[in-house]
């Protein structure tokens, strides 16, 4: 009996330890039916954990200025994406295409930027989670 109620005990501790990780991961806060593309220069890339964040600045027609922040995934994960510390520099001019958040503040969620030099780089491991953004659907076989 007594060793039940360790065992209970042991589980609600892991079931309280474990909850507020999922919780931090939550797709509340972004509008993963909306992708923005945005043209950007690069103010500053942060490569750290729990996330990086990626730091630009876009210019509207009027010549107003909005300064945007957009996480990624943690460093590990970003370089077996094929992302780095070293990627970006201040005053680049790329394209991020990110889910904005739902209240209309300039932060989101990046699913890919394409560098100054044309490569692409994404956010998510392709099959894992669907297809990358703007992929194209794979021919039909059974036909």
């Amino acid at each position: 009996m007594k060793n039940k109620h360790i065992v209970v005990l042991l589980g609600l501790g892991l079931l309280i330890t474990v909850t507020p990780l999922f919780a931090h991961h939550g797709n509340s806060s972004f509008d993963t039916d909306k992708k923005l593309n945005l043209k950007a220069t690069v103010t500053e890339w942060v490569w750290a954990n729990p996330h990086c964040f990626l730091k630009f600045d876009v210019t509207s027609e009027k010549g107003n200025v909005a300064h945007w922040v957009a996480e990624t995934s943690n460093p590990a994960d970003m370089t077996n994406l094929g992302w780095s510390k070293q990627v970006f520099k201040p005053g680049d001019h790329v394209s991020v295409t990110l889910e904005p958040v739902k209240n209309g503040q300039p932060i989101g969620r990046v699913t890919q930027v394409v560098l100054p030099n044309g490569q692409t780089l994404g956010t998510r491991i392709p099959g894992l989670f669907g297809p990358e953004p703007g992929a194209s659907k794979p021919a039909d076989s059974s036909k």
